[in-house]
């Protein structure tokens, strides 16, 4: 199928190798970021729909399950090297849905799930899938058929860290990607029906959470959900497959905190702590957003971060020269702005930024690049996910006074230490509660595993590790 030239417009929905009509008869509007404009259209799905698309993905699971690896990896190649092919149009579209600024949208958005997709390829060649203990033969086999309900933050490579595993293995899947972030989920439905890919195993129905995402989170022939948002939908998506008893991964929130130890190099870790924050907008899970500073060098930790944070540009991320985009929508700038107010109203120090609009862009759903500092980890703007450009610097007395802030939070998700000693860093990374801790600026790692501890969710994606999400045991014992 294809969209319309002047609008990314979409009349289609994706079941059993064919781009058929919704049973619903309403069009969503996808908004330009910046513009605030309209940008595309896709249909808005129903329960319906998901029952037709689980129907084909479940009849398509038994053959696709039992396809040989060889042949399963080929198509993940040609999969990955058409993503790549159209990454510079993966990353336009990006850029004008989310705001992410169009060189990292080129990089990140866009160059990362081909780079993932074409990971599991090779992983599915190295990993074991039978060992032998005593006397049983212990195989691990694909879950079966898999819902993935996925977000706008990073909205194509969250949905390849989902499909690329799960089909690796042998499963089946039913997408449903954000409404707000949805276009690049139709580009690759595009791919998967180029490079051929047998009809019911890949299977894309858009829509809103109710009724889609539920329709999928409760099906009874859905065997595992695997979900990335907030933690208040990971809850709703737990509770609705609480019925049927089935698998759930959950990908949830985040408030990270960045512990800068007071041996560190203050110049480094403070600049690349408000660049960490401030990636994507601040619409990051793993974001480090909590920056945790001995109390007796806050004062330094203010003037470097104030100065970084300043020469963050604002602007047209199409364009391509600012450092920092729209966020993406007006509901998520006014839940950033009322979180700024918050933050002055419980009494912490505004340094720099604020909830008022930046001047010269009248359009677009712009956030001034804003930090707090004395903060206390009791304040609103330390406790929940703010998912902006917005930063609280927050004193301690000691290493043993970090770790206890940093673990005070009901998220787990990520963190960074930064030390001149590599092994203090690490000790101090041992005793964070979370499931990925940056030491030093670490860079990320795509074959390491992703996911958090406590209410940031359960599971893990990337890697080996996301691809034995998907994946049954079963032991079979031998006389």
């Amino acid at each position: 199928m294809e969209a319309s030239t002047e609008l990314l417009s979409y009349d289609k929905i994706y079941i059993n190798g064919e781009w058929v009509a919704s049973t619903g008869t309403d069009r969503i509007d996808v908004i330009n970021s910046t513009t605030e404009e309209v940008m595309g259209q896709i249909p808005n799905g129903t329960a319906e729909d998901v029952d037709r698309a689980v129907a084909a993905a479940k009849k398509a699971f038994e053959t696709w399950a039992s396809t040989p690896i060889e042949v399963r990896a080929g198509f993940l190649k040609k999969i990955a090297e058409k993503l790549a092919a159209r990454k510079s149009e993966i990353a336009a579209v990006i850029a004008k849905e989310v705001g992410m600024p169009l060189p990292l949208a080129t990089a990140v958005q866009a160059g990362l799930p081909a780079a993932v997709m074409g990971s599991y390829a090779k992983i599915l060649f190295e990993y074991e899938f039978e060992e032998k203990i005593g006397n049983s033969i212990v195989v691990r086999e694909p879950i079966g058929v898999v819902g993935c309900i996925t977000p706008w933050n990073f909205p194509l490579h969250q949905i390849v860290a989902k499909v690329a595993p799960a089909i690796a293995v042998g499963c089946t899947v039913v997408v449903k990607p954000s409404e707000v972030a949805p276009l690049t989920a139709f580009i690759l439905a595009e791919i998967i029906h180029e490079v051929g890919l047998p009809a019911g195993v890949f299977n894309l129905v858009s829509g809103y959470g109710h009724p889609v995402g539920e329709a999928i989170a409760s099906h009874p022939s859905v065997d595992m959900v695997s979900f990335t948002g907030s933690t208040r939908a990971g809850r709703r998506v737990s509770e609705l497959a609480a019925n049927s008893i089935k698998k759930v991964s959950l990908e949830l929130g985040g408030k990270s905190a960045n512990i800068i130890l007071d041996d560190a190099n203050f110049e480094q870790a403070v600049r690349s702590g408000v660049g960490n924050c401030y990636f994507n907008s601040g619409q990051t899970c793993s974001a480090w957003t909590r920056m945790l500073v001995p109390a007796e060098r806050q004062a330094e930790a203010i003037e470097i971060a104030k100065k970084t944070a300043e020469g963050f540009t604002l602007g047209n991320p199409s364009e391509g020269k600012a450092k920092l985009g729209p966020l993406v929508s007006e509901a998520q700038r006014e839940r950033v702005r009322s979180y700024i107010h918050k933050g002055i109203e419980e009494g912490a120090t505004l340094v720099t930024g604020g909830a008022d609009a930046p001047e010269g862009l009248e359009k677009g759903y712009f956030v001034k690049p804003t930090i707090f500092a004395n903060v206390t980890n009791d304040m609103t703007i330390a406790r929940e996910e703010i998912f902006g450009p917005v930063l609280s610097i927050i004193p301690y007395e000691d290493e043993d006074d970090a770790v206890r802030i940093a673990n005070d939070t009901i998220y787990g998700l990520a963190g960074a230490v930064w030390s001149a000693n590599t092994e203090r860093a690490k000790q101090v990374a041992r005793k964070l509660r979370t499931g990925q801790v940056d030491i030093n600026g670490g860079n990320f790692n795509m074959m390491a595993p992703f996911g958090g501890y406590k209410q940031s969710g359960n599971g893990r994606e990337f890697g080996k590790y996301g691809l034995e999400e998907y994946l049954e045991v079963k032991a079979m014992q031998l006389p």
